[in-house]
């Protein structure tokens, strides 16, 4: 469900040249007005809602507006960045399915990890791995186990890429056979869980959290690096498949050039942010966890995750 982004952090919060400028300097002056965040999303999605906090937090701590530039269109958003200057003033919100459409190569003519200077990262969004109450088993090794019994008999639900890529990076590192049945929209996917239509699906928190609070769905566990605070009590699958994560991502990057004094600046007020109870406790709420990096460790994730994403996607034989 979307919501306006107003709405939502009410009930939240309750190539220019650039002068050489000295670092003492910048630190006396910036910024010295608005600072924009363009999106590659439509208002009101949960990606959207995300930046949003930032854009409601960040104004206290800098002094200065923060404006959100949805740019949905891929043409305009790819302009919008190639237009930029590296001036401090504009960022861009990374997130995982823009690096889904680089390694596709859906229509942007820029790369993340080479054309981006990495800024910090925000948070990471991992998924569950349910499967309806009528496939017998309990945990990954029993469903592992059950699908290898049962191969091209096993349909795997999606809602996209990013829960796609995740079912495509657990068939790849277990050797299991899971049929790829794609769905329009999450709900979709979710009734096609209940009927049984599929068996198992990647999914968000979101949209599985509640089905399995009711017993409708069963989770067999998560596919982060930690346990969800919101279920604490179901595992990693990286627990019975050493290695495994899948998590989408969200961070800021600036236009390639750009100042390092603005972005350690941003870095600096975003991570504190993160540390915040309030705003952690928000994330919380999309099943998302915080991403406090400095700048450098936020690019070498990216780097990481396009690697990642290109292996899965040639396994996969995903196309643009």
């Amino acid at each position: 469900m979307k919501l306006p982004r107003r709405k939502f952090l009410h009930l939240a919060a309750g190539a220019v040249a650039l002068p050489v400028v000295s670092r003492a300097a910048w630190g006396q002056v910036y910024p010295s007005r608005p600072i924009r965040i363009i999106v590659s999303v439509a208002a009101g999605g949960v990606d959207d809602l995300l930046v949003g906090l930032l854009e409601h937090r960040l104004p206290e701590r800098l002094g200065q507006p923060v404006r959100i530039d949805n740019q949905p269109d891929v043409g305009a958003y790819t302009k919008a960045i190639t237009n930029a200057s590296p001036d401090g003033y504009t960022f861009v919100l990374v997130i995982a399915a823009n690096a889904v459409s680089v390694v596709l190569g859906q229509g942007l003519n820029f790369d993340f990890a080479r054309d981006m200077a990495p800024v910090a990262g925000i948070s990471r969004n991992p998924f569950f791995v349910v499967v309806n109450p009528s496939v017998p088993v309990r945990t990954i090794p029993e469903f592992i186990a059950y699908a290898k019994a049962n191969p091209g008999n096993v349909n795997m639900a999606s809602t996209g890429n990013a829960s796609r890529i995740a079912g495509e990076l657990f068939k790849m590192m277990t050797g299991v056979e899971l049929v790829h049945v794609p769905f329009a929209g999450a709900a979709a996917a979710i009734t096609g869980l209940l009927s049984g239509q599929v068996q198992v699906m990647f999914a968000t928190i979101p949209a599985s959290v509640q089905s399995i609070r009711e017993g409708k769905l069963r989770a067999l566990a998560i596919t982060s690096a930690t346990r969800s605070e919101l279920m604490p009590d179901i595992p990693m699958v990286g627990d019975f498949v050493a290695g495994y994560e899948a998590s989408g991502f969200q961070g800021l990057g600036a236009p390639r050039n750009t100042p390092a004094e603005p972005i350690d600046r941003l870095n600096k007020e975003i991570n504190a942010a993160l540390a915040d109870p309030e705003f952690k406790a928000s994330l919380t709420k999309f099943g998302n966890t915080a991403l406090p990096l400095p700048p450098a460790d936020f690019g070498k994730l990216m780097r990481d995750e396009i690697d990642k994403l290109t292996k899965v996607i040639k396994f996969a034989g995903m196309k643009g």
